[in-house]
């Protein structure tokens, strides 16, 4: 008898580790779907990565400050040459 239930619960054991290993395998394959589903719906809403928006917006900086002494230099020749920067809007 003592080795009959030894056999039944060896094979109780190797069945419930199977299910640990199957629901194991199901669970990595559930969160890959998930994660693979998530990836497709952001791609859809085509949002930009934060290094791409990091980059632009740094642009933006470089460009408002070149803009910013290039106006300041077209004040300063407007101003050495008399001309006002309302009659040389009108002129144009």
């Amino acid at each position: 008898m003592t080795q009959t239930t030894n056999r039944f619960f060896d094979e109780i054991g190797r069945l419930m580790n199977d299910a640990a290993g199957a629901a194991q395998g199901m669970k990595k394959e559930v969160d890959t779907l998930w994660r693979a589903q998530a990836e497709k719906i952001l791609r859809d809403l085509d949002l930009v990565k934060r290094e791409e928006f990091e980059a632009v917006k740094e642009m933006a900086r470089i460009a408002r400050e070149e803009n910013e002494g290039l106006k300041a230099r077209i004040l300063a020749l407007e101003a050495k040459l008399g001309v006002s920067a309302n009659s040389s809007s009108a002129a144009s």
